[in-house]
């Protein structure tokens, strides 16, 4: 029996409603002042969904751009999980809404409600599902809210944070060692009443005293829920590293449920994470629930911050009391259009499927380039494989053009495989990343040689390559380019001992990381949600 496959997200899709509520909406309807919510909260504005768009609507549009994105069609799809804390109606899933929407005619579709950690859980599902061996091969994972319909206005515990949105995420098959690691879940039903809507189940049916009492509407606990989140984000963080064998320094950006931004850059400096190092997007949205943690994902793949093998630590919490954390190591290539930037955009309501994203180019970035990060990653070579010579992204007329990796060549006589590489797209579109399968080696096992690496506070070298021969930095051209071969190259009979490179402090000759420009949030102490 051949190896359960290592499951990564092939591709990301968002949608927001088009209607942007504004804090001076929300804050004459809470009877506070508007500098009062950015103060204590951090959010700036929040999208709201139209009378006539439901969570379904809002889910499938983000599927079909994550489809889109990873370049397969509705039929693919195996399995199409959605967490939500506000579904369509009591029954049936909301999830076979989107399947109908979408035209996913062979997946199945099911909920998971586990509030604002329901992305996780609902990928816990779908990661072991695939890895299950039964005949999926790619699964939808989906989360949405539309919380307007169920906010008090005039709570401004509540109706300054809680907002609309969805965010999608296309899993699959990755390559071996990457994708997901083991994803640890936990919840405390003694600590359900601290968020919840109170009215419209079996225990408080709708009736005129239920709606004359305001029931069917978010109830929190803010201070409860702000103690339990400080509590069990330094524990989530904790375990995460412990579990994969890493530290702080080993992890590119942490990914987390976003209540609002003050209280998540608060809780992640009393954890130590640099705060260039978190993802804050809660400003422009909003708390979206279970949809928080995918859009993160998709706005940070848009802006950049995301490239193969970063390691991306993920943790959520929310309703129940619910809470989960792991390790993903990204693996998604650009191979079909640009990411659809997270924006807003209005959704078909329930029109068929449609495979062509949205036009429009994502906005100019500087050319990434490896010294940026002053990262010097691990080389490995192991079974003597040739180290990989990666590629910085450049500009190509307002795309962007992934790194190019050159997978092992062989050692003994071996040759290395026709290097691939597809036409760059016109104007918007991109170059992929050309890829070349792995080639084995002839020779035996190389022994593992692990050379120690110095900690250091996030000052990290530039990226080196050892080989036989320095592999010098190659800039992508502009032009278009052609298929070409890579020319037989015979490597020596000898043993190549694995090398890591250690890290080294580079002291005044760090270069800030080029990133989207972020809106400034004050910080306030004891931010409430």
């Amino acid at each position: 029996m051949s190896p359960a496959p290592s499951i990564g997200v092939l591709a990301t899709g968002t949608c927001l409603p088009e209607r942007v509520l504004t804090n001076d909406e929300v804050a004459e309807a809470a009877g506070v002042d508007p500098d009062w919510i950015v103060q204590r909260t951090g959010v700036l504005r929040r999208h709201i969904a139209e009378p006539g768009q439901a969570a379904s609507d809002l889910a499938a549009e983000a599927v079909r751009k994550a489809l889109t994105a990873a370049g397969l069609p509705a039929s693919a799809l195996g399995l199409l999980v959605l967490a939500t804390s506000t579904p369509d109606e009591l029954g049936p899933s909301t999830a076979c809404r989107v399947q109908a929407l979408v035209g996913a005619d062979r997946a199945v579709a099911f909920d998971v409600a586990a509030a604002c950690s329901g992305w996780l859980f609902a990928a816990r599902v779908a990661h072991d599902w695939l890895r299950a061996g039964t005949g999926e091969r790619y699964a939808a994972v989906v989360g949405v809210e539309v919380y307007s319909r169920f906010v008090d206005p005039a709570d401004r515990a509540t109706a300054v944070l809680f907002a609309d949105g969805a965010a999608a995420t296309i899993l699959g098959p990755v390559q071996g060692g990457k994708g997901f690691a083991p994803i640890r879940l936990g919840s405390d039903g003694t600590a359900a009443g601290d968020v919840l809507i109170p009215a419209g189940g079996s225990r408080l049916p709708a009736s005129p005293q239920t709606l004359a009492d305001r029931r069917h509407k978010v109830h929190m606990d803010g201070k409860a829920v702000r103690d339990f989140i400080l509590r069990i984000f330094p524990k989530l963080l904790g375990d995460a590293l412990h579990r994969n064998g890493l530290g702080l320094t080993d992890i590119d950006l942490l990914i987390s449920h976003q209540p609002n931004p003050l209280l998540l850059r608060r809780a992640a400096a009393d954890a130590g994470v640099p705060e260039d190092r978190v993802v804050i997007i809660g400003h422009e949205v909003g708390n979206i629930g279970a949809a928080s943690i995918p859009y993160a994902l998709a706005s940070a793949d848009h802006d950049g911050r995301l490239w193969a093998g970063s390691r991306v630590l993920v943790t959520a919490f929310g309703a129940g009391l619910t809470w989960g954390s792991t390790v993903l190591t990204w693996t998604r290539a650009q191979r079909h259009g640009v990411v659809p930037a997270p924006r807003a955009e209005a959704p078909r309501t329930g029109a068929p499927p449609a495979e062509a994203p949205s036009a429009g180019a994502p906005p100019a970035e500087a050319p990434r380039t490896e010294a940026a990060r002053t990262e010097a990653p691990r080389i490995e070579a192991p079974r003597g494989d040739a180290t990989r010579v990666e590629v910085p992204r450049a500009e190509v007329s307002g795309g962007v053009v992934p790194r190019a990796e050159v997978p092992r060549a062989e050692v003994s006589g071996g040759e290395v495989p026709r290097v691939e590489v597809p036409r760059a797209e016109a104007s918007s579109g991109v170059v992929p990343r050309a890829e070349v399968p792995r080639a084995e080696a002839s020779s035996g096992e190389v022994p593992r040689v692990g050379a120690p690496r110095a900690e250091m506070l996030w000052a990290e070298a530039p990226r080196s390559k050892t080989s036989s021969a320095d592999a010098p930095r190659v800039e992508a051209p502009r032009a278009e380019v052609t298929y070409s071969e890579a020319p037989r190259t015979e490597a020596s009979r000898g043993e190549a001992p694995r090398v890591e490179a250690p890290r080294t402090d580079t002291p005044g000759a760090e270069t800030p990381r080029t990133k989207a420009p972020r809106t400034a949030i004050p910080r306030t102490e004891g931010a409430q949600l």
